[in-house]
């Protein structure tokens, strides 16, 4: 997406469409500042809202980081996906880390669930199966250690 051009913007404007942004849904920091940049907002404007929004807890890296890994959670996503997605939008890796170890106990439940939805309840007799249902639950985000457990010994 192309920035519009520079305008002149007053706090209050970048203010206004900040928080038209977060009554839609939880941004981080800095995809809350891309999109209000490309809209031609002054970056030190964009800048000073942000932290004064984050200042009165309206703005939270934290609040996204869990809000996000439950909905991809609730989609099937697994853990590397949604770390990997987490880091595109700039959150840091401390607070990645905290959101997704929150489910800790959940995610192999949701890789069985995942797997059984998509493949049956039945795990694969030949090799050549086997390899292309740990490739789809791979891409989904689970990691090899996850994935073996469930062939191993159907967790």
């Amino acid at each position: 997406m192309k920035p519009k051009p520079e305008r002149a913007t007053d706090g209050d404007d970048v203010r206004r469409l900040a928080l038209d942004l977060l009554a839609r849904r939880e941004h981080s920091r800095r995809e809350l500042a891309r999109k209000l940049q490309l809209r031609g907002h002054d970056p030190g404007a964009v800048d000073a809202v942000l932290t004064a929004l984050e200042s009165e807890g309206l703005l939270s890296d934290a609040r996204f980081a869990e809000t996000f890994v439950w909905s991809r959670f609730q989609r099937g996503s697994g853990p590397q996906k949604i770390h990997a997605e987490l880091r595109e939008r700039g959150v840091d890796e401390v607070l990645i880390d905290s959101s997704i170890e929150a489910l800790a106990d959940d995610w192999q439940a949701l890789l069985r669930e995942v797997r059984e939805k998509k493949f049956g309840r039945a795990l694969p007799g030949d090799f050549r199966e086997r390899s292309r249902q740990m490739r789809f639950l791979h891409q989904r985000g689970f990691t090899a250690e996850q994935i073996g457990r469930v062939f191993r010994n159907g967790e």
